[in-house]
């Protein structure tokens, strides 16, 4: 990355000197590439105290509508636009009537001017290109009528002559009327991911995290990174939306093992299709990650701590990689604890970074610090009502800007007790989330549906979530025992009571649950019983579906648990479809 840097700056200053006037940077087929040049550019023009335009133009490789590192067209758009072009587009690659509907995708998202630039037509088997200028300028003149461009020309294959055709034909048609795109915050990895006012709750792995997981930092120790990449395609299998990618480890070179593992992540696709954020507390390692990735990441995190010109160093670098940022509610003081304290660093920093230094408010993500409850300390007794107050305040109060917290530091206390950790976790998201709480670093494969927490557990752990009460802790540790992992055969046996009921109940059940076990002997319980198999899938599977739309609009499912459903019924689905 670094070399590409020097070279692009090399190359960018030659023409500055020379006399251009605006700075074109295309036919790119890796976008990390792209990056590399924008970091380039924003740099010299920082040195030269002025700036040029800037164009940029990808290129599609073939029929899957990708760029050859992967990318969709919006997911790369999504990967630049921290560069500001004064335009976008395509070129190369493909013959103009293949080019169009990635044209028409990234008219729809991009809020700046469109370039096209195809070549003419395909070459033939002797590499040259067939297509005449009358031929392309029909083509071309399309795109131009549709309103997808404002700028058009040729690539490959064209003259002189293609090109006058071209500009006679458009002469007359009004250029695209740029839309107004909706505030998102939009990151990438393969594939977009926008979040925005709308959005349901962002699930975002903490399992690649050597301070949070031992089985990954023994994997990690050991360099086994094949199994290590397992973990993290586990997470998104399971549901996680962003990956949270940490190296922190005493016994680990964390810059070298983050720059290790996001490598391999990329040459991923089931796992790099979604965002990474990169987590660490020491800059350089943040540094050398975002330099490897060709997405939109987000930078976990930046704060205050180290005073206001460091705070402002980082934050403008992140948005010359392209990335987001989250701030922790930490300043020259030390972590924000109080509700108070937590509202006024969060104020303050987004002053600084959106009224001071321009950084797009959709790109900041404050972390108000999530903190153990349940400690026997009754100044932590209001730990979690702090963070969720200044959740809704960030979202009252700070335009577009979104919230996140590392929810399983909430249940510290609980450390060894999983069934009421996980209690504790759903409780604490369900009333965060409806506080305005954006997204949160979650197990995706542990979350509990927060309606099939049993009544006690749920009371007792809502006591102290919401500090309820002065002997909600004493209260809660009474009966935590009762539900440690690995309890009694009793309960063994209660939990398979479901096995007794209907056929029809039992697949809406396992439906709600996302038990597979016995999907395929049931769905085929329920055919036999049913006059014809869609009235299995319409019944039975279908009321399952519409509890589990119902538990998630409320905020009582989480996504992990939707695509644990999912997986259920394309299972019970496949079975019934031969008949």
């Amino acid at each position: 990355f670094n070399e590409l840097v020097t070279a692009y700056q090399q190359a960018a200053l030659a023409l500055i000197e020379g006399g251009s006037d605006i700075l074109l940077i295309e036919t790119i087929f890796d976008t990390l590439n792209a990056k590399a040049a924008i970091y380039a550019v924003k740099d010299l023009f920082d040195q030269l105290g002025f700036s040029l335009p800037i164009m940029i133009s990808g290129t599609i490789t073939d029929a899957s509508g990708r760029t050859l590192s992967g990318q969709t067209t919006e997911a790369f758009w999504n990967s630049i636009e921290h560069a500001q072009p004064i335009s976008v587009g395509l070129n190369c690659a493909l013959g103009a009537t293949e080019l169009r509907p990635y044209l028409e995708e990234l008219s729809n998202c991009a809020g700046t001017q469109i370039s096209a630039h195809p070549n003419a037509g395909l070459p033939n088997a002797f590499g040259e290109y067939d297509q005449t200028p009358e031929e392309m300028a029909d083509i071309v003149g399309e795109f131009a009528q549709a309103g997808l461009v404002n700028i058009i020309g040729g690539c490959c294959g064209t003259s002189p002559a293609h090109i006058k055709a071209i500009a006679d034909k458009v002469a007359d048609t009004s250029p695209r009327v740029i839309p107004d795109i909706p505030v998102a915050c939009r990151l990438s990895g393969l594939e977009p991911f926008n979040i925005d006012k709308n959005s349901l709750f962002v699930n975002v792995g903490e399992r690649c995290n050597v301070t949070g997981s031992a089985r990954f930092k023994r994997l990690i120790i050991e360099e086994d990174y094949d199994t290590a990449l397992d973990v993290a395609r586990d997470q998104v299998e399971n549901g996680a939306q962003v990956i949270d990618i940490n190296m922190d480890e005493g016994m680990l070179d964390a810059k070298s093992a983050m720059v290790t593992f996001l490598n391999l992540v990329a040459s991923e696709p089931d796992i790099s299709k979604v965002p990474v954020m990169v987590d660490s507390s020491k800059w350089e390692v943040i540094e050398a990650g975002l330099q490897c990735i060709q997405g939109k990441g987000i930078v976990n995190s930046i704060s205050i701590k180290e005073g206001e010109e460091t705070f402002r160093r980082q934050a403008r670098l992140c948005r010359n990689y392209g990335a987001a940022v989250v701030v922790m509610a930490f300043d020259e003081q030390g972590q924000a604890d109080t509700e108070a304290r937590k509202i006024e660093i969060c104020q303050r920093s987004y002053d600084i970074l959106v009224n001071d230094i321009g950084f797009p408010p959709q790109d900041i993500i404050f972390d108000p610090n999530i903190f153990a409850v349940a400690t026997g300390i009754d100044e932590h007794n209001n730990y979690a009502v702090d963070f969720i107050n200044a959740v809704q305040f960030i979202r009252d109060n700070l335009p577009h800007a979104m919230s996140s917290g590392g929810v399983s530091n909430v249940s510290f206390s609980f450390r060894g007790n999983n069934p009421v950790r996980e209690a504790i976790h759903a409780v604490f998201l369900y009333h965060a989330i409806k506080a305005g709480l954006t997204m949160g670093i979650v197990n995706a494969g542990l979350l509990e549906i927060v309606e099939e927490i049993p009544k006690e557990l749920r009371n007792k752990v809502e006591d102290v979530i919401l500090n309820r009460s002065s002997d909600a802790t004493e209260a809660l540790l009474s009966i935590a025992e009762n539900y440690r992992a690995g309890g009694t055969a009793e309960k063994k046996a209660e939990d398979l009571a479901w096995r007794e009921w209907p056929v029809n109940k039992r697949l809406e059940h396992a439906l709600v649950k996302g038990i597979t076990t016995y999907i395929l002997e049931d769905a085929e319980a329920a055919r036999i019983e049913a006059s014809r198999p869609i009235e299995v899938i319409e019944g039975p599977l279908m009321d399952g579906m519409n509890v589990v739309g119902d538990l998630f609009g409320d905020g009582k499912m989480f996504l992990p648990q939707v695509v644990k459903s999912a997986r259920v019924m394309k299972q019970a689905v496949a079975h019934l479809i031969p008949f």
